[in-house]
């Protein structure tokens, strides 16, 4: 437990820090193992400095900053202030790619569906068996081996996973949830990123874009619209219409004059072919 001046010296230092940083996010830490918060600092080391404290000495130090102070109404529960200079969406992307499978606790509230899936298993025949069944999982012993029977959503998000069931889900090595740290706000640069356009998938926004902007190109090419991305291919396209209908209509003129002696060449050697010349 710090003492009142260590406090002081804890928020002046890290007020001081803060300037050095153009990216300041809040990460909630509410039901997160250590495990995973050390596994993710350690991947993050020399990129991000993780900031942790009470909750009031964390609203000190972010109001120190104009930009900062608005991350301060995020704080909310167990959370950490992470600095850094990388761009908010690669932060975000390192912090979500860092994840670990937890196992159901009894009583827990499922934060999603709970399924098993039919299947061998590596159990053997015994008391678990009856233990499993007894959760409501359809086991079998099928020739000597111990099978679920069939896929069963076994507890429903937001439902109460009962005591027997977390035990059976133990039994057989289910771990049906995923823990991963993700900043709720990142403010960088003067905007404030919510978690909402941070966990955009990158690549498939680029491609959606750029099938898009295809797909525009292609519309002002059709209706004959003039702009930087289709001028080009309009005047090619009417250059190349002007000569059809140049070498259609006969017409002498630079550019096509060569043409209709081509195409006067070519109706020549398939008349000599006919006649036999």
């Amino acid at each position: 437990m710090l003492t009142k001046s260590e406090k002081k010296e804890f928020v002046a230092k890290t007020q001081s820090e803060l300037k050095k940083y153009k990216t300041v996010g809040i990460v909630p830490l509410s039901g997160i193992p250590d495990r995973l918060l050390q596994a993710t600092k350690s991947k993050l080391k020399g990129k991000a400095k993780f900031v942790m404290g009470r909750k009031k000495l964390l609203e000190m130090i972010l109001d120190a900053g104009p930009d900062s102070k608005k991350l301060a109404a995020a704080l909310s529960g167990t959370c950490v202030v992470v600095l850094s200079n990388e761009d908010p969406f690669e932060l975000y992307k390192v912090f979500k790619s860092n994840s670990i499978k937890l196992e159901a606790k009894p009583k827990q509230v499922a934060n999603a569906d709970v399924s098993v899936q039919a299947g061998e298993t590596s159990l053997q025949p015994g008391q678990a068996v009856t233990e499993i069944k007894q959760a409501g999982i359809d086991v079998q012993i099928q020739k000597g081996k111990v099978v679920i029977g069939k896929d069963k959503i076994v507890v429903k998000k937001n439902d109460v996973i009962p005591p027997a069931l977390a035990k059976a889900l133990h039994t057989l090595g289910i771990k049906p949830f995923t823990a991963v740290i993700e900043p709720s706000e990142i403010f960088s640069g003067g905007l404030l990123f919510k978690k909402a356009i941070l966990d955009i998938d990158s690549g498939r926004t680029a491609a959606e874009l750029a099938r898009s902007f295809s797909g525009a190109v292609a519309l002002c090419m059709e209706c004959g619209i003039t702009n930087r991305y289709t001028i080009r291919g309009l005047i090619t396209k009417a250059y190349n219409g002007a000569v059809a209908v140049g070498v259609s209509a006969g017409v002498y003129d630079k550019g096509i004059t060569e043409k209709l002696v081509s195409k006067a060449a070519a109706q020549a050697a398939a008349l000599n072919k006919l006649t036999g010349k």
